[in-house]
């Protein structure tokens, strides 16, 4: 491991299966972090603490559903429970279905605002009385909540509409809510990034999926790493630093 800014602390981090909550696990246990991973994909999980170990850091598998209401709402308090603190949250867990309105289907929207919304706000409701406790108790004297928006939280973009509505609302909660927890010292912070080189674009549906890749292959986009990087600089400020919002776009993105 290469530092150990964020040694004796925990952090959860959804969507830890694949891009940017696997590329963010790998750079906050390389700052000295307990690694907290949690996605449906209990398999990879289990793979990625294992590397993570193999590495010299500590990662932990907890594979959950957090779309499912029981599930969200347990999982901070189990991680507490096994780990004994939770300091930063990550909610990195998102799904990208777009398409013109006319043509899509109601189950998409539902599941658009199911995971980039609901689940990251039961989620977060879970794991804030835990937060604000580790401000008090942490040798770092902060906590941290970091929600990953979108470009499309600052501009709405017409054939994405529900998917814009839903981080439009992660960028408005996570203002609202820093608001509220500043004085507590737990800093909450809305990355937004552009295009990223993920499984996003593979839930897409067919015949929109190819247009969307071929705007993705129509420049070079950012990888996981490189929003992990900006997540890991967020959560590594000094006590009196807060990186409240950070968009963070391909050069090449218009």
């Amino acid at each position: 491991m290469s530092t150990s800014r964020l040694t004796g602390t925990v952090a959860l981090i959804t969507g830890a299966s694949s891009g940017i909550g696997e590329a963010t696990a790998h750079a906050l246990a390389a700052n000295g972090a307990t690694v907290a991973l949690t996605a449906r994909r209990a398999d990879r999980l289990r793979a990625l603490a294992a590397q993570i170990r193999e590495n010299g850091g500590t990662a932990h598998a907890f594979p959950a559903d957090i779309t499912a209401t029981d599930q969200a709402a347990a999982l901070a308090d189990h991680v507490v429970t096994r780990l004994g603190r939770l300091d930063t949250l990550v909610n990195a867990a998102g799904i990208m279905l777009v398409g013109p309105a006319l043509q899509a289907p109601a189950e998409e929207w539902q599941r658009n605002v199911d995971l980039n919304v609901s689940a990251l706000l039961r989620l977060t409701h879970a794991a804030l009385p835990h937060l604000t406790a580790a401000a008090q108790n942490s040798p770092r004297a902060v906590a941290d909540l970091v929600n990953i928006s979108s470009v499309a939280g600052r501009q709405a973009i017409g054939g994405a509409a529900v998917y814009a509505a839903t981080k439009f609302a992660v960028t408005a909660f996570s203002e609202a809510l820093r608001q509220e927890l500043t004085r507590q010292h737990v800093r909450v912070s809305a990355v937004e990034p552009g295009a990223v080189a993920t499984e996003l674009t593979q839930h897409i549906r067919d015949g929109i999926r190819e247009h969307n890749e071929a705007w993705y292959a129509s420049m070079q986009t950012l990888q996981p790493e490189d929003v992990a990087d900006t997540i890991a600089y967020i959560v590594t400020r000094p006590r009196h630093v807060a990186v409240n919002e950070l968009l963070i776009r391909p050069t090449e993105q218009t």
